[in-house]
């Protein structure tokens, strides 16, 4: 019996090809090991069969975009929190994308659109230039939608209050657009949310927040995404 060598190695003995291209067939997902798919170059294999997809191609790997149900309780104490939720056994059921999971995929992935402080629900992550450009530098543009539970009956004036301009450390907030979902949970939609936005226009007009759940961000919701598990955002979809 042979000695186990690198994947990369083999694929370079079976198919001619140069070290570089048998490492971007592993890593774009077109490698099989015994029937199943490795992207990792450095794997072992001895007596293994080895495939190459017939489709293969040496494009290189498209950036993606996660979407995480970040899970109740969870203290946002930074733009990363969340991120070591997403692991490939995380990935919901509920994922549509037919996106094939690839070890690249999780590599160089940036928060963006960061939550409310104590806040739950809808984040993302990504390693696509054109959503960081748009969560991030275009943030004014986005609106973004959380749902507010309150301790306390919220009456017509506060909710009249809150869709006023307001002034928070004096600088004029974006115009939000608030409205009643029953008697003590309000939906706030509102674009590029300062760091403990909600909460303080709430507190501004008598009301004290119990939890706040992110279920949108631009034209991108969460939908049935359970708790603890992320989806990707299908090909084409920029928020």
């Amino acid at each position: 019996m042979s000695d186990p060598i690198r994947l990369d190695k083999r694929l370079v003995e079976l198919l001619g090809c140069s070290r570089g291209n048998a490492q971007k067939y592993i890593e774009g997902g077109w490698v099989k090991v015994d029937g199943k798919m490795v992207d990792l170059p450095q794997f072992k294999v001895s007596q293994q069969k080895v495939e190459l997809h017939p489709d293969a191609t040496l494009e290189p790997i498209t950036p993606v975009t996660m979407l995480l149900n970040l899970p109740d309780p969870f203290d946002v104490k930074s733009p990363e929190a969340g991120l070591g939720l997403i692991t490939p056994e995380s990935r919901s059921e509920e994922d549509h994308s037919r996106i094939r999971i690839l070890n690249r995929h999780f590599s160089g992935l940036k928060p963006t659109a960061p939550l409310e402080a104590k806040a739950t629900g809808l984040v993302a992550f990504t390693n696509d230039w054109r959503v960081v450009r748009r969560l991030v530098e275009d943030a004014n543009r986005n609106e973004q939608e959380y749902v507010v539970e309150l301790n306390d009956v919220v009456s017509d004036a506060q909710i009249e209050q809150l869709n006023r301009p307001m002034k928070m450390a004096g600088a004029p907030l974006m115009r939000s657009k608030v409205s009643r979902q029953s008697e003590a949970r309000l939906r706030f939609a509102l674009k590029a949310p300062r760091p403990g936005q909600i909460q303080f226009m709430c507190e501004s007009v008598g009301l004290s927040v119990a939890t706040m759940k992110r279920i949108r961000i631009g034209s991108i919701s969460m939908g049935k995404l359970p708790p603890g598990r992320w989806r990707y955002l299908p090909s084409g979809k920029l928020f």
